[in-house]
């Protein structure tokens, strides 16, 4: 099978964004350095994004602690506070002021406007302003109800799908595809029969946190809402794609979803040296095309896409998500794109790093789909015929046919 090149339909698109969202920074030599939001926004407007017919640029707010509270529990926000306003004040046992999650001055702040991104792409789609959202800062998957773990402190999706909730919409399905397992909005949302997590991701045997297997299902009242396709480090493009294409659709059109929420971290690629995932950016792409198909088809094309783990900053993420921006838009841009010079003389320049010629890396996608056959002698087949058998029948599909 061969990615689409078809022009889509216009959609009103919400992109979330201000310069304030480089507050949430962890100092010098964290990973999550926000230089990649910088370079990302500016890669954006020199392409043109920000300004497409139907793009509405919308700023985020710091989220209350009302909105914080349907998703965190309250000592541990108290926690954070206590720790933004004084760094060396921390709660360890927590997640807080670890090597991972360092605290820092204004924390709470910071972290409770990246929710606040993901609440106003809530909002806009609840409103009927935008079919499509995008907050790109968003994606802070691994923080969970009480603690913040893996560079996260605060859990702007998990808060996004609890607003969709609590405005009368009836089932979520939340897809992540960032390297790392989607832990902390998988938990949250553990024992909620409204809400489908799903998460294609390195293996825990190889990779943080160490959890995301097809046997984890979810809880007693909401069992096979939890749904994990674990790919062996060093899974390429065509097992990456045959993966999720071999469980994200049929599971996504069985839950039937009102609203598609998604994280998009790009820690999957093959210049991310945090994870052992081989993955190209046109294959990133590919996976934001197939959930805007099935937002489209299933939810009269409601989708709320954010950002999340992403550790080549000058060279990787920027792209990455400006194809993301472009698919969420139904923009022009696309991975043969000409990177702008104005941009390429910036990060050159800025930070050193020289850029390639194009959005993309040239690769070639194409995957088998599992139509044709499983194979037992391969790794990739294994893991997801694992997810399969675990949750396919609990959805009513067969393992081996559908």
């Amino acid at each position: 099978m061969i990615s689409s090149g078809l022009s889509l339909p216009i959609m009103p698109t919400c992109i979330v964004w201000d310069e304030s969202m480089l507050a949430y920074d962890f100092g010098a030599g964290h990973p999550m350095s926000p230089v990649r939001l910088d370079l990302t926004a500016r890669l954006a407007r020199e392409l043109g994004l920000f300004d497409l017919e139907g793009v509405r640029m919308t700023e985020p707010y710091v989220a209350s602690a009302a909105d914080l509270l349907t998703v965190h529990g309250y000592d541990y926000i108290s926690a954070v506070q206590a720790a933004g306003a004084d760094p060396a004040n921390c709660n360890t046992l927590l997640g807080l002021g670890t090597e991972d999650t360092p605290a820092f001055a204004g924390m709470h702040e910071a972290s409770a406007r990246l929710v606040g991104g993901s609440l106003a792409a809530a909002d806009a789609i609840l409103s009927g302003e935008a079919t499509h959202a995008v907050n790109f800062a968003g994606g802070m998957h691994h923080a969970g109800y009480e603690k913040a773990s893996g560079f996260c402190v605060y859990n702007d999706a998990a808060a996004a799908v609890a607003r969709l909730l609590a405005n009368g919409v009836q089932r979520v399905v939340y897809i992540d595809v960032d390297a790392h397992h989607g832990d902390g909005t998988q938990n949250i949302f553990w024992d909620d029969p409204r809400v489908m997590t799903i998460s294609l991701h390195e293996s825990g045997l190889t990779l943080f946190p160490g959890t995301g297997f097809a046997n984890e299902t979810g809880g007693k009242a909401a069992e096979g809402t939890a749904v994990n396709i674990a790919v062996p480090a060093r899974t390429t493009d065509a097992g990456w794609l045959r993966a999720f294409h071999a469980v994200v659709p049929q599971l996504t059109e069985a839950f039937a979803p009102e609203v598609i929420v998604s994280q998009h971290g790009c820690d999957s690629h093959k210049d991310d040296r945090m994870t052992a995932l081989r993955i190209s950016v046109e294959a990133q792409r590919q996976v934001a095309l197939t959930i805007s198909d099935l937002a489209g088809r299933l939810c009269e094309g409601r989708w709320i896409a954010t950002g999340g783990g992403g550790y080549n900053v000058a060279s990787v993420v920027p792209r990455s998500w400006a194809l993301l921006m472009s698919v969420a838009a139904n923009g022009r841009v696309r991975p043969a794109t000409p990177l702008p010079e104005a941009w390429r003389t910036y990060v050159l320049e800025k930070h050193g790093v020289k850029s390639g010629e194009t959005l993309g890396d040239g690769a070639d996608i194409w995957w088998r789909s599992w139509e044709v056959g499983y194979d037992p002698n391969d790794e990739i087949d294994r893991t997801v015929m694992a997810t399969r058998k675990e949750l396919f029948p609990l959805h009513g599909l067969d393992p081996w046919f559908d």
